[in-house]
């Protein structure tokens, strides 16, 4: 039952790290602060090689180099770094304080901060759970 909930997760990972990017794509992105775009190039980055070797990881035969822990742990390290780069660029929605403070902006898919609270913090709890069913031997 765990490598069900795995695969699913990573279906809904991936998806994440995609909606990120489209959302990144257009020409003004919502929130309080502009986020230089390099930091989507490596959130998205990260989390296509995380999907790609997580996923080599859970389809391979545990025998193979490919399935090996090495691959397991590396893909858990994109993963992970996926979260720690949404997580920063979850900063623009701080708010400023200041005399040349900009007002906060509008979101074309939510009327706030609180789609990408829903999916950086959905991708902590993915990461977590991944983790844990790797150290558990679930996968």
């Amino acid at each position: 039952m765990a490598a069900v909930v795995v695969y699913v997760l990573t279906a809904l990972a991936a998806l994440i790290v995609l909606l990120t990017r489209l959302r990144w794509r257009q020409d003004r992105v919502a929130g309080r602060a502009a986020v230089s775009s390099r930091w989507a190039f490596w959130h998205t980055v990260c989390g296509a090689l995380g999907f790609v070797i997580w996923t080599i990881f859970l389809v391979a035969p545990d025998d193979t180099l490919l399935g090996g822990a090495g691959m397991g742990i590396f893909g858990l390290g994109f993963w992970w770094l996926v979260v720690i780069f949404g997580m920063l660029m979850l900063i623009r929605w701080l708010p400023s304080r200041g005399r040349h403070a900009g007002s906060s902006g509008k979101d074309r898919w939510s009327a706030g901060p609180w789609l990408s609270l829903l999916a950086h913090g959905g991708m902590l709890v993915i990461a977590i759970v991944m983790t844990w069913a790797y150290l558990m031997q679930k996968v």
